[in-house]
Protein backbone atom coordinates (compact mmCIF):
# COMPACT_ATOMS: atom_id res chain seq x y z
CA UNK A 1 0.00 0.00 0.00
CA UNK A 2 1.15 3.55 -0.72
CA UNK A 3 0.80 6.38 1.76
CA UNK A 4 0.51 10.14 1.73
CA UNK A 5 2.14 12.68 4.00
CA UNK A 6 -0.09 13.01 7.05
CA UNK A 7 0.92 16.63 7.66
CA UNK A 8 -1.30 19.19 5.98
CA UNK A 9 0.38 21.10 3.17
CA UNK A 10 -1.41 24.32 4.15
CA UNK A 11 -1.09 24.18 7.95
CA UNK A 12 1.90 26.48 8.66
CA UNK A 13 -0.24 29.56 9.30
CA UNK A 14 -2.03 27.97 12.27
CA UNK A 15 -0.70 27.57 15.81
CA UNK A 16 -3.31 24.96 16.72
CA UNK A 17 -4.31 21.78 14.93
CA UNK A 18 -7.66 21.65 13.18
CA UNK A 19 -10.47 20.41 15.41
CA UNK A 20 -11.04 16.70 14.75
CA UNK A 21 -14.72 17.17 13.92
CA UNK A 22 -14.04 20.22 11.74
CA UNK A 23 -11.39 18.26 9.87
CA UNK A 24 -13.97 15.66 8.89
CA UNK A 25 -16.76 18.21 8.40
CA UNK A 26 -14.80 20.36 5.96
CA UNK A 27 -13.08 17.56 4.02
CA UNK A 28 -14.33 16.77 0.53
CA UNK A 29 -11.98 13.98 -0.48
CA UNK A 30 -14.60 11.27 0.03
CA UNK A 31 -16.52 12.57 -2.98
CA UNK A 32 -14.20 14.80 -5.00
CA UNK A 33 -11.67 11.99 -5.48
CA UNK A 34 -13.93 11.10 -8.39
CA UNK A 35 -12.11 13.90 -10.24
CA UNK A 36 -8.63 12.41 -9.71
CA UNK A 37 -8.14 11.67 -13.40
CA UNK A 38 -9.04 15.23 -14.35
CA UNK A 39 -6.86 16.65 -11.57
CA UNK A 40 -3.85 14.71 -12.84
CA UNK A 41 -4.67 15.68 -16.43
CA UNK A 42 -4.72 19.36 -15.46
CA UNK A 43 -1.51 19.06 -13.44
CA UNK A 44 0.38 17.45 -16.32
CA UNK A 45 -0.68 20.29 -18.64
CA UNK A 46 0.21 22.88 -16.00
CA UNK A 47 3.69 21.39 -15.44
CA UNK A 48 4.29 21.21 -19.19
CA UNK A 49 3.40 24.87 -19.55
CA UNK A 50 5.55 25.92 -16.56
CA UNK A 51 8.58 24.23 -18.13
CA UNK A 52 7.86 25.82 -21.50
CA UNK A 53 7.82 29.23 -19.81
CA UNK A 54 11.07 28.55 -17.93
CA UNK A 55 9.43 28.41 -14.49
CA UNK A 56 10.31 24.71 -14.10
CA UNK A 57 13.30 22.91 -15.55
CA UNK A 58 12.73 20.15 -18.07
CA UNK A 59 14.00 17.66 -15.50
CA UNK A 60 11.50 18.90 -12.89
CA UNK A 61 8.70 18.69 -15.46
CA UNK A 62 9.64 15.14 -16.36
CA UNK A 63 9.84 14.09 -12.70
CA UNK A 64 6.44 15.63 -11.99
CA UNK A 65 4.80 13.97 -14.98
CA UNK A 66 6.37 10.61 -14.17
CA UNK A 67 5.16 10.89 -10.57
CA UNK A 68 1.65 11.87 -11.64
CA UNK A 69 1.45 8.87 -13.96
CA UNK A 70 2.47 6.62 -11.08
CA UNK A 71 -0.22 8.16 -8.86
CA UNK A 72 -2.80 7.63 -11.60
CA UNK A 73 -1.81 3.97 -11.76
CA UNK A 74 -2.04 3.64 -7.97
CA UNK A 75 -5.54 5.13 -8.02
CA UNK A 76 -6.65 2.82 -10.84
CA UNK A 77 -5.24 -0.18 -8.97
CA UNK A 78 -6.93 1.00 -5.74
CA UNK A 79 -3.64 1.05 -3.82
CA UNK A 80 -3.71 4.81 -3.25
CA UNK A 81 -4.63 5.75 0.32
CA UNK A 82 -6.82 8.83 0.57
CA UNK A 83 -6.35 11.00 3.66
CA UNK A 84 -8.96 13.29 5.20
CA UNK A 85 -6.07 15.30 6.68
CA UNK A 86 -5.25 16.47 3.15
CA UNK A 87 -8.88 17.64 2.76
CA UNK A 88 -9.46 17.07 -0.94
CA UNK A 89 -8.36 15.30 -4.10
CA UNK A 90 -5.93 18.07 -5.04
CA UNK A 91 -3.93 18.09 -1.81
CA UNK A 92 -3.91 14.29 -1.59
CA UNK A 93 -2.34 14.00 -5.01
CA UNK A 94 0.14 16.79 -4.37
CA UNK A 95 1.16 15.27 -1.04
CA UNK A 96 1.72 11.88 -2.62
CA UNK A 97 3.67 13.47 -5.49
CA UNK A 98 5.97 15.19 -2.98
CA UNK A 99 6.48 11.86 -1.21
CA UNK A 100 7.50 10.29 -4.52
CA UNK A 101 9.75 12.94 -6.08
CA UNK A 102 10.65 15.38 -3.30
CA UNK A 103 11.07 19.13 -3.81
CA UNK A 104 9.96 19.08 -7.46
CA UNK A 105 6.54 17.97 -6.27
CA UNK A 106 6.23 21.12 -4.17
CA UNK A 107 6.86 23.25 -7.26
CA UNK A 108 3.85 21.94 -9.18
CA UNK A 109 1.49 24.41 -7.50
CA UNK A 110 3.46 27.41 -8.76
CA UNK A 111 1.22 29.86 -10.61
CA UNK A 112 -2.07 28.27 -9.59
CA UNK A 113 -4.44 27.90 -6.62
CA UNK A 114 -6.90 25.26 -5.56
CA UNK A 115 -9.55 27.79 -6.59
CA UNK A 116 -8.71 27.69 -10.28
CA UNK A 117 -7.60 24.07 -10.03
CA UNK A 118 -10.99 22.80 -8.84
CA UNK A 119 -12.86 24.97 -11.33
CA UNK A 120 -10.77 23.40 -14.10
CA UNK A 121 -11.24 19.87 -12.79
CA UNK A 122 -15.03 20.19 -12.66
CA UNK A 123 -15.15 21.49 -16.22
CA UNK A 124 -12.92 18.66 -17.44
CA UNK A 125 -15.08 16.15 -15.56
CA UNK A 126 -18.38 17.46 -16.92
CA UNK A 127 -17.00 17.70 -20.45
CA UNK A 128 -16.07 14.03 -20.31
CA UNK A 129 -19.39 12.99 -18.78
CA UNK A 130 -21.37 14.92 -21.38
CA UNK A 131 -19.76 12.73 -24.01
CA UNK A 132 -20.86 9.61 -22.12
CA UNK A 133 -24.38 10.98 -21.70
CA UNK A 134 -24.51 11.78 -25.42
CA UNK A 135 -23.61 8.18 -26.27
CA UNK A 136 -26.49 6.91 -24.13
CA UNK A 137 -28.89 9.42 -25.70
CA UNK A 138 -27.85 8.17 -29.12
CA UNK A 139 -28.58 4.58 -28.07
CA UNK A 140 -32.03 5.60 -26.87
CA UNK A 141 -32.73 7.54 -30.07
CA UNK A 142 -31.89 4.49 -32.18
CA UNK A 143 -34.09 2.28 -29.99
CA UNK A 144 -37.01 4.69 -30.41
CA UNK A 145 -36.50 4.87 -34.18
CA UNK A 146 -36.46 1.08 -34.44
CA UNK A 147 -39.68 0.74 -32.45
CA UNK A 148 -41.29 3.57 -34.43
CA UNK A 149 -40.38 1.88 -37.71
CA UNK A 150 -41.99 -1.35 -36.55
CA UNK A 151 -45.17 0.62 -35.81
CA UNK A 152 -45.20 3.38 -38.42
CA UNK A 153 -48.76 2.39 -39.41
CA UNK A 154 -50.01 1.02 -36.06
CA UNK A 155 -53.20 2.95 -35.29
CA UNK A 156 -53.82 4.20 -31.76
CA UNK A 157 -55.81 7.02 -30.19
CA UNK A 158 -54.10 10.35 -29.70
CA UNK A 159 -55.04 12.15 -26.50
CA UNK A 160 -55.59 15.62 -25.15
CA UNK A 161 -56.62 15.98 -21.50
CA UNK A 162 -56.11 12.18 -21.46
CA UNK A 163 -59.32 11.94 -23.51
CA UNK A 164 -59.41 10.35 -26.97
CA UNK A 165 -58.84 13.20 -29.43
CA UNK A 166 -57.85 12.00 -32.91
CA UNK A 167 -56.36 8.81 -34.34
CA UNK A 168 -52.61 8.75 -34.78
CA UNK A 169 -50.02 6.04 -35.31
CA UNK A 170 -47.89 4.60 -32.54
CA UNK A 171 -44.85 5.40 -34.69
CA UNK A 172 -45.90 9.05 -34.82
CA UNK A 173 -46.23 9.13 -31.04
CA UNK A 174 -42.78 7.62 -30.59
CA UNK A 175 -41.30 10.18 -32.97
CA UNK A 176 -42.60 12.88 -30.62
CA UNK A 177 -40.36 11.32 -27.98
CA UNK A 178 -37.51 11.41 -30.48
CA UNK A 179 -38.00 15.15 -31.05
CA UNK A 180 -37.78 15.79 -27.31
CA UNK A 181 -34.48 13.91 -27.18
CA UNK A 182 -33.18 15.87 -30.15
CA UNK A 183 -33.74 19.10 -28.25
CA UNK A 184 -32.13 17.58 -25.15
CA UNK A 185 -29.04 16.65 -27.16
CA UNK A 186 -28.82 20.12 -28.67
CA UNK A 187 -29.08 21.75 -25.24
CA UNK A 188 -26.40 19.42 -23.91
CA UNK A 189 -23.99 20.32 -26.71
CA UNK A 190 -24.77 24.01 -26.30
CA UNK A 191 -24.01 23.71 -22.58
CA UNK A 192 -20.71 22.03 -23.43
CA UNK A 193 -19.65 25.05 -25.50
CA UNK A 194 -19.92 27.36 -22.49
CA UNK A 195 -18.25 25.04 -19.99
CA UNK A 196 -15.32 24.40 -22.34
CA UNK A 197 -13.50 27.54 -21.17
CA UNK A 198 -10.34 27.14 -19.05
CA UNK A 199 -10.05 28.83 -15.62
CA UNK A 200 -6.53 27.53 -14.88
CA UNK A 201 -4.06 30.37 -14.44
CA UNK A 202 -6.57 32.59 -12.65
CA UNK A 203 -4.92 31.41 -9.40
CA UNK A 204 -6.75 32.39 -6.21
CA UNK A 205 -8.70 35.29 -7.72
CA UNK A 206 -6.35 37.88 -9.26
CA UNK A 207 -4.20 35.89 -11.66
CA UNK A 208 -0.51 35.22 -11.06
CA UNK A 209 2.70 37.23 -11.30
CA UNK A 210 4.52 34.33 -13.00
CA UNK A 211 4.98 34.59 -16.79
CA UNK A 212 2.60 31.75 -17.64
CA UNK A 213 1.09 30.89 -21.02
CA UNK A 214 -2.61 30.25 -20.48
CA UNK A 215 -3.26 29.74 -24.19
CA UNK A 216 -0.80 26.87 -24.20
CA UNK A 217 -2.43 25.21 -21.18
CA UNK A 218 -5.86 25.71 -22.74
CA UNK A 219 -4.74 24.01 -25.93
CA UNK A 220 -3.11 21.13 -24.06
CA UNK A 221 -6.36 20.46 -22.17
CA UNK A 222 -8.59 20.79 -25.22
CA UNK A 223 -10.41 23.93 -24.06
CA UNK A 224 -11.67 26.41 -26.63
CA UNK A 225 -9.95 29.33 -24.88
CA UNK A 226 -8.74 30.56 -21.47
CA UNK A 227 -11.25 32.46 -19.36
CA UNK A 228 -11.31 36.25 -19.64
CA UNK A 229 -11.61 37.36 -15.99
CA UNK A 230 -9.82 35.77 -13.05
CA UNK A 231 -12.44 36.79 -10.47
CA UNK A 232 -15.25 35.27 -12.48
CA UNK A 233 -13.19 32.22 -13.39
CA UNK A 234 -12.72 30.89 -9.86
CA UNK A 235 -16.24 31.71 -8.64
CA UNK A 236 -18.35 30.87 -11.69
CA UNK A 237 -20.59 27.82 -11.44
CA UNK A 238 -23.03 28.86 -14.18
CA UNK A 239 -21.84 25.94 -16.28
CA UNK A 240 -22.80 23.49 -13.51
CA UNK A 241 -26.21 25.11 -13.08
CA UNK A 242 -26.76 25.05 -16.83
CA UNK A 243 -25.79 21.38 -17.05
CA UNK A 244 -28.14 20.50 -14.21
CA UNK A 245 -30.89 22.53 -15.88
CA UNK A 246 -30.39 20.59 -19.11
CA UNK A 247 -30.41 17.36 -17.12
CA UNK A 248 -33.64 18.41 -15.36
CA UNK A 249 -35.40 19.03 -18.67
CA UNK A 250 -34.17 15.68 -19.98
CA UNK A 251 -35.37 13.90 -16.84
CA UNK A 252 -38.71 15.68 -17.17
CA UNK A 253 -38.98 14.19 -20.67
CA UNK A 254 -38.09 10.73 -19.41
CA UNK A 255 -40.69 11.17 -16.68
CA UNK A 256 -43.33 11.94 -19.32
CA UNK A 257 -42.27 8.85 -21.28
CA UNK A 258 -42.55 6.87 -18.05
CA UNK A 259 -46.06 8.11 -17.31
CA UNK A 260 -47.24 6.98 -20.72
CA UNK A 261 -45.61 3.57 -20.47
CA UNK A 262 -47.15 3.09 -17.03
CA UNK A 263 -50.60 4.00 -18.35
CA UNK A 264 -50.28 1.98 -21.54
CA UNK A 265 -49.16 -1.16 -19.69
CA UNK A 266 -52.08 -0.98 -17.24
CA UNK A 267 -55.10 -3.28 -17.63
CA UNK A 268 -57.26 -0.23 -18.30
CA UNK A 269 -55.28 0.69 -21.44
CA UNK A 270 -53.47 -2.56 -22.30
CA UNK A 271 -51.70 -0.96 -25.25
CA UNK A 272 -48.25 -2.45 -24.67
CA UNK A 273 -46.47 -5.37 -23.07
CA UNK A 274 -43.46 -4.32 -21.01
CA UNK A 275 -40.41 -6.62 -21.07
CA UNK A 276 -40.29 -8.94 -18.06
CA UNK A 277 -36.69 -8.03 -17.30
CA UNK A 278 -37.69 -4.44 -16.53
CA UNK A 279 -40.69 -5.24 -14.31
CA UNK A 280 -41.26 -6.89 -10.94
CA UNK A 281 -44.06 -8.80 -9.27
CA UNK A 282 -45.97 -8.28 -6.07
CA UNK A 283 -45.11 -9.93 -2.75
CA UNK A 284 -48.75 -10.97 -2.20
CA UNK A 285 -50.56 -10.55 -5.57
CA UNK A 286 -49.22 -13.12 -8.03
CA UNK A 287 -50.97 -11.59 -11.05
CA UNK A 288 -49.12 -8.28 -10.82
CA UNK A 289 -46.50 -7.08 -13.28
CA UNK A 290 -45.30 -3.72 -12.04
CA UNK A 291 -43.51 -1.30 -14.41
CA UNK A 292 -40.80 -0.56 -11.86
CA UNK A 293 -38.20 0.96 -14.19
CA UNK A 294 -40.52 3.67 -15.61
CA UNK A 295 -41.86 4.36 -12.13
CA UNK A 296 -38.36 4.74 -10.70
CA UNK A 297 -37.28 7.00 -13.56
CA UNK A 298 -40.38 9.11 -13.00
CA UNK A 299 -39.41 9.44 -9.34
CA UNK A 300 -35.76 10.23 -10.05
CA UNK A 301 -36.75 13.24 -12.15
CA UNK A 302 -37.58 15.06 -8.92
CA UNK A 303 -34.17 14.19 -7.55
CA UNK A 304 -32.36 15.87 -10.44
CA UNK A 305 -34.63 18.92 -10.35
CA UNK A 306 -33.81 19.16 -6.65
CA UNK A 307 -30.11 19.31 -7.49
CA UNK A 308 -30.79 22.21 -9.86
CA UNK A 309 -32.54 24.14 -7.10
CA UNK A 310 -29.72 23.26 -4.70
CA UNK A 311 -27.08 24.74 -7.01
CA UNK A 312 -29.12 27.87 -7.64
CA UNK A 313 -29.52 28.43 -3.90
CA UNK A 314 -25.83 27.66 -3.36
CA UNK A 315 -24.78 30.51 -5.64
CA UNK A 316 -27.49 33.10 -5.11
CA UNK A 317 -25.85 35.08 -2.26
CA UNK A 318 -22.14 34.54 -2.81
CA UNK A 319 -19.92 37.60 -3.16
CA UNK A 320 -16.91 37.40 -5.47
CA UNK A 321 -14.70 35.47 -5.51
CA UNK A 322 -14.36 31.86 -4.27
CA UNK A 323 -16.09 30.82 -1.04
CA UNK A 324 -16.14 27.51 0.85
CA UNK A 325 -19.83 27.23 -0.04
CA UNK A 326 -18.70 26.02 -3.46
CA UNK A 327 -17.54 22.75 -1.96
CA UNK A 328 -21.26 21.88 -1.98
CA UNK A 329 -21.42 22.00 -5.77
CA UNK A 330 -19.85 18.61 -6.43
CA UNK A 331 -22.27 16.13 -4.89
CA UNK A 332 -25.29 17.53 -6.78
CA UNK A 333 -23.26 17.49 -10.00
CA UNK A 334 -21.99 13.94 -9.47
CA UNK A 335 -25.41 12.57 -8.54
CA UNK A 336 -27.04 14.34 -11.48
CA UNK A 337 -24.54 12.74 -13.85
CA UNK A 338 -25.03 9.27 -12.34
CA UNK A 339 -28.81 9.51 -12.25
CA UNK A 340 -29.11 10.84 -15.79
CA UNK A 341 -26.79 8.27 -17.34
CA UNK A 342 -28.46 5.38 -15.52
CA UNK A 343 -31.98 6.49 -16.46
CA UNK A 344 -31.13 6.96 -20.14
CA UNK A 345 -29.29 3.64 -20.18
CA UNK A 346 -32.29 1.87 -18.62
CA UNK A 347 -34.56 3.29 -21.33
CA UNK A 348 -32.13 2.48 -24.14
CA UNK A 349 -32.02 -1.11 -22.90
CA UNK A 350 -35.79 -1.37 -22.31
CA UNK A 351 -37.39 0.31 -25.34
CA UNK A 352 -36.30 -2.29 -27.94
CA UNK A 353 -38.25 -4.95 -26.02
CA UNK A 354 -41.57 -3.09 -25.74
CA UNK A 355 -44.34 -4.90 -27.63
CA UNK A 356 -47.27 -2.95 -29.07
CA UNK A 357 -50.71 -4.59 -28.74
CA UNK A 358 -51.95 -3.32 -32.08
CA UNK A 359 -55.49 -4.71 -31.89
CA UNK A 360 -56.13 -3.13 -28.49
CA UNK A 361 -54.79 0.21 -29.68
CA UNK A 362 -57.01 0.08 -32.76
CA UNK A 363 -60.14 -0.82 -30.83
CA UNK A 364 -59.49 1.94 -28.30
CA UNK A 365 -59.23 4.50 -31.11
CA UNK A 366 -62.62 3.35 -32.44
CA UNK A 367 -64.34 3.81 -29.10
CA UNK A 368 -63.66 7.50 -28.62
CA UNK A 369 -65.23 9.13 -31.73
CA UNK A 370 -61.69 9.96 -32.81
CA UNK A 371 -62.80 10.90 -36.34
CA UNK A 372 -65.24 13.62 -35.22
CA UNK A 373 -62.89 16.37 -36.40
CA UNK A 374 -62.59 14.63 -39.77
CA UNK A 375 -66.38 14.85 -40.21
CA UNK A 376 -66.28 18.55 -39.37
CA UNK A 377 -63.42 19.11 -41.85
CA UNK A 378 -65.41 17.19 -44.46
CA UNK A 379 -68.39 19.53 -44.08
CA UNK A 380 -66.13 22.58 -44.25
CA UNK A 381 -64.70 21.32 -47.54
CA UNK A 382 -68.29 21.02 -48.75
CA UNK A 383 -68.80 24.73 -48.06
CA UNK A 384 -70.17 24.83 -44.51
CA UNK A 385 -68.81 27.28 -41.90
CA UNK A 386 -66.66 25.48 -39.33
CA UNK A 387 -68.78 26.50 -36.33
CA UNK A 388 -71.91 25.12 -38.00
CA UNK A 389 -70.03 21.96 -38.87
CA UNK A 390 -68.87 21.67 -35.26
CA UNK A 391 -72.51 21.83 -34.08
CA UNK A 392 -73.68 19.17 -36.54
CA UNK A 393 -70.88 16.78 -35.63
CA UNK A 394 -71.72 17.23 -31.96
CA UNK A 395 -75.25 16.05 -32.70
CA UNK A 396 -73.93 13.06 -34.64
CA UNK A 397 -71.62 12.16 -31.75
CA UNK A 398 -74.56 12.34 -29.34
CA UNK A 399 -76.41 9.86 -31.55
CA UNK A 400 -73.39 7.58 -31.53
CA UNK A 401 -73.20 7.72 -27.73
CA UNK A 402 -76.92 6.97 -27.38
CA UNK A 403 -76.81 4.05 -29.82
CA UNK A 404 -73.31 2.86 -28.86
CA UNK A 405 -71.96 3.21 -32.39
CA UNK A 406 -68.87 4.85 -33.83
CA UNK A 407 -69.40 7.61 -36.41
CA UNK A 408 -68.28 5.23 -39.14
CA UNK A 409 -71.08 2.84 -38.10
CA UNK A 410 -73.88 5.40 -38.42
CA UNK A 411 -75.78 5.02 -41.69
CA UNK A 412 -75.62 7.56 -44.51
CA UNK A 413 -79.31 8.35 -44.22
CA UNK A 414 -78.96 9.10 -40.52
CA UNK A 415 -76.02 11.39 -41.16
CA UNK A 416 -77.90 13.17 -43.94
CA UNK A 417 -80.60 14.05 -41.40
CA UNK A 418 -78.04 16.51 -40.01
CA UNK A 419 -76.91 17.93 -43.36
CA UNK A 420 -77.72 17.31 -47.03
CA UNK A 421 -74.10 18.09 -47.85
CA UNK A 422 -73.13 14.64 -46.60
CA UNK A 423 -72.79 12.01 -49.33
CA UNK A 424 -71.48 8.45 -49.48
CA UNK A 425 -67.86 9.64 -49.83
CA UNK A 426 -67.97 10.68 -46.17
CA UNK A 427 -66.96 7.16 -45.13
CA UNK A 428 -63.58 7.69 -46.75
CA UNK A 429 -62.92 10.13 -43.90
CA UNK A 430 -64.75 8.50 -40.98
CA UNK A 431 -62.61 5.38 -40.84
CA UNK A 432 -59.49 5.45 -38.70
CA UNK A 433 -57.37 4.62 -41.72
CA UNK A 434 -58.92 7.43 -43.75
CA UNK A 435 -58.45 9.94 -40.96
CA UNK A 436 -54.77 9.11 -40.58
CA UNK A 437 -54.12 8.99 -44.33
CA UNK A 438 -55.56 12.50 -44.70
CA UNK A 439 -52.78 13.98 -42.53
CA UNK A 440 -50.11 13.50 -45.16
CA UNK A 441 -47.98 16.61 -44.65
CA UNK A 442 -44.62 17.12 -42.96
CA UNK A 443 -45.07 16.48 -39.26
CA UNK A 444 -48.36 14.65 -39.86
CA UNK A 445 -49.35 11.20 -38.67
CA UNK A 446 -49.93 9.58 -42.09
CA UNK A 447 -47.80 6.41 -42.30
CA UNK A 448 -45.76 7.69 -45.24
CA UNK A 449 -45.00 10.89 -43.29
CA UNK A 450 -43.97 8.90 -40.22
CA UNK A 451 -41.66 6.78 -42.35
CA UNK A 452 -40.18 9.92 -43.89
CA UNK A 453 -39.59 11.36 -40.40
CA UNK A 454 -37.85 8.14 -39.35
CA UNK A 455 -35.64 8.13 -42.45
CA UNK A 456 -34.75 11.80 -41.93
CA UNK A 457 -33.88 11.14 -38.30
CA UNK A 458 -31.65 8.19 -39.22
CA UNK A 459 -29.85 10.39 -41.74
CA UNK A 460 -29.21 13.05 -39.08
CA UNK A 461 -27.83 10.42 -36.69
CA UNK A 462 -25.49 9.09 -39.37
CA UNK A 463 -23.74 12.43 -39.88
Amino acid sequence: MTTVNSEKLSSARFAQATDAFVEVFTASVDFDKRMATQDIQGSIAHATMLAHCGILTDHERDEIIKGLHQIKLEIENKTFIWSIKQEDVHMNIEARLTDLIGVAGKKLHTGRSRNDQVATDIRLYLRSEIEQISLQIRRLKIAILDLAEQNFDTIMPGFTHLQVAQPITFGHHLMAWFEMLMRDQERLQDCKKRLNVMPLGSAALAGTSYPIDRFMTSELLGFSRPSANSLDSVSDRDFAIEFTSVASIMMMHLSRFSEELILWSSAQFDFIEMPDGFCTGSSIMPQKKNPDVPELVRGKSGRVTGHLISLLMLMKSQPLAYNKDNQEDKEPIFDTVDTLINCIRAYADMVPHIHAKKKNMYNSAKRGFATATDLADYLVRKGMAFRDAHEIVGLAVRLGIETERDLSEISLSELQNYSPLISDDVFNYLTLEGSIAARNHIGGTAPECVQLAINTARFKLSR
